[in-house]
């Protein structure tokens, strides 16, 4: 790896290319820290096949950041990000909605908190323009899976190889309005909140729904045999191909629900996600989807309820591209050579809102380091946040695969635990002591900055980024008062 660069005046000019979820932390964590940024994002000037408006932050999938508890390995790498000052988190809380002990929300509201909060701060210039070749002083690349063909050529050029690709798919979401009363229930699994709609089907209904599936009619733009799908994101129509029970057994589980018709247990059910405040669009959960329209509204209109279903966005899919991490990249995201040019967000192969978000959060604070003159770091494998950077640089390079937060990543316990529930509870404690010690050792004050970098008042990001988050006894994630910053 080639030496860090001598330190850089912090009114030196810092790119961001990339106005996603890790390209916005990123920001915020050079600015947080003295740094000049100008944060590029190609949209209105470009767009993108799934973005729809130009707003920074703006979700293309699902409108789930997923679990707050903190014996799951996402609510405890929220735990971790909260920790160094993250702006999603911040935002998510302006735009949540009920989803159960998952953390939702309203895409507009959400999108426009993170504009806002990166707009806001006077170190960040926002500028609107596409990136055709890597910049030449210090970046970060955190373009996502979408990145132009252009930047795209330009990065594989680097890398002196080809990147890897994949396909996503993004699910259906319908009107509330248009859905029937009699046949749909608001019902949370085993007595949770009641924050999820359910479709219930008797066996005829599975079987008859699952029959048009598997005939229905797709794109035909790839060779889909071919498509290396991420599996955390499989179109239901490949998941049908895989067996007739495999929707039964996996978005479509009955478990821990009632119809309240007959008062027992469906054969299956379609469950549908709140997506706005308001309640006035629902998600298909688990529907992600590569049928063509019209076949969208013939096999979907089958499920029970939605016989009448208005569409207010069509399932689609879409290449998503990352790079071979443990092949190309240095530990902490870079290339070999240019230890000031740092890859971030689901580009570098991480997979999820909150890890591609985490990413950036890490992405921003070693490249303030390096520009300090000071070597990166990165949290112990005991952390999700650890456990995540240590499989992209350890994995194999010739099967590498994106990965998002589980606890199969992480240090096993030193002692063995049988209850599953108590191992997670174990490991989610241990990863939120060891991240402090970790921050603590490195002397990282959680706000962008490291101890002895002063950060001026007034010069945080706006209202909407207010505190972090912290585990509360119960499990779930509750606002704590901004940490502190260390004078010089």
């Amino acid at each position: 790896m080639a030496e860090a660069p001598a330190v850089v005046r912090a009114d030196t000019p810092v790119t961001v290319v990339g106005g996603g979820l890790a390209g916005c932390e990123a920001a915020l964590q050079l600015a947080h820290g003295g740094r000049t940024v100008r944060l590029v994002e190609m949209r209105p000037v470009r767009g993108t096949p799934a973005h729809q408006t130009d707003g920074l932050g703006e979700l293309v999938c699902t409108n789930s950041f997923k679990s707050e508890d903190t014996s799951n390995a996402h609510g405890a790498l929220k735990v971790e990000m909260a920790a160094l000052g993250s702006v999603l988190l911040a935002s998510a809380r302006v735009a949540q909605v009920p989803a159960g002990a998952a953390l939702a929300v309203d895409r507009g509201i959400f999108s426009r908190a993170m504009t806002e909060a990166v707009e806001a701060h006077p170190r960040i210039e926002v500028v609107r323009e596409e990136v055709t070749r890597l910049p030449e002083g210090p970046a970060i690349i955190a373009t996502g899976p979408l990145t132009s063909d252009a930047l795209s050529d330009a990065i594989r050029e680097a890398l002196g190889g080809d990147g890897l690709a994949f396909f996503d798919a993004i699910a259906p979401i319908l009107e509330r309005d248009s859905l029937d009363e009699s046949v749909v229930f608001a019902q949370g699994r085993w007595d949770q909140d009641a924050d999820y709609l359910n479709c219930p089907m008797s066996k005829e209904e599975y079987d008859t729904f699952i029959d048009a599936l598997a005939s229905a009619d797709v794109h035909q733009s790839y060779d889909w045999d071919a498509v290396p799908y991420f599996e955390g994101c499989l179109p239901i129509e490949v998941m049908v191909s895989r067996g007739r029970e495999t929707l039964r057994f996996g978005p479509m589980k009955p478990i821990g629900l009632e119809d309240p018709r007959t008062g027992e247990r469906p054969h299956a059910v379609v469950q549908l996600r709140r997506e706005d405040r308001a309640g006035q669009m629902w998600n298909l959960v688990g529907f992600q989807t590569r049928l063509r329209i019209g076949e969208q509204k013939r096999v979907f209109r089958m499920i029970p309820g939605l016989a009448e279903a208005e569409f207010l966005r069509f399932g689609s899919i879409h290449r998503n591209s990352y790079l071979n991490f443990p092949a190309h990249l240095t530990p902490h995201g870079s290339l070999q050579d240019r230890p000031d040019l740092i890859f971030a967000g689901q580009l570098t192969g991480v997979e999820g809102y909150t890890e591609s978000a985490a990413s950036g959060i890490l992405a921003g604070l070693n490249l303030h380091r390096i520009l300090d003159g000071r070597p990166p770091v990165l949290p112990p494998p005991t952390t999700m946040l650890g456990a995540l950077y240590r499989y992209m640089r350890e994995a194999d390079p010739a099967h590498f695969q994106p990965m998002n937060s589980n606890w199969g990543l992480v240090d096993p316990l030193q002692k063995r635990i049988r209850n599953k529930r108590e191992k997670r509870e174990r490991l989610g404690e241990r990863a939120g002591r060891d991240f402090r010690a970790w921050m603590e050792a490195e002397g990282l004050t959680g706000r962008g900055t490291d101890a002895g970098t002063r950060t001026e008042p007034g010069s945080g990001v706006a209202a909407v980024d207010r505190g972090s988050l912290t585990a509360r006894p119960d499990g779930a994630l509750a606002a704590d008062p901004p940490a502190a910053v260390a004078e010089p």
